[in-house]
């Protein structure tokens, strides 16, 4: 659990309440009491997902009168991707070998013509 010092990204993405804000916020920016009445959750509890959510960078604040609303801000998930990109290589190519093998050992189907 987040206690006040800096989190990793993966330590704020492994909680999944974070992850369906996060999903909320893709859609469109959102007042807290909309996304404490969309997730179900009292808003001390979703504020503190929030702060979490803010901290690290993921979103940011707006202030509307007397109202807050959360907007994603992407850096954090290019960073996130960019970090990806090697392990996505890795199974691309080791999933491009599986067909290339799938291929070379295949039995020839005889409905093709050949």
């Amino acid at each position: 659990m987040f206690t006040g010092m800096a989190a990793t990204t993966f330590e704020v993405l492994a909680e999944p309440t974070r992850r369906r804000i996060l999903d909320l916020l893709l859609e469109r920016s959102r007042a807290v009491g909309e996304l404490v009445e969309v997730l179900g959750l009292s808003q001390p509890g979703v504020s503190k997902h929030l702060r979490v959510l803010r901290d690290s960078g993921f979103v940011d604040v707006r202030a509307d009168a007397q109202r807050r609303f959360y907007e994603l801000r992407v850096g954090p998930l290019y960073e996130l991707d960019e970090w990806l990109a090697p392990y996505r290589r890795l199974w691309a190519d080791r999933l491009d070998a599986l067909e290339r093998h799938l291929d070379e050992t295949a039995e020839p189907d005889p409905k093709e013509p050949r």
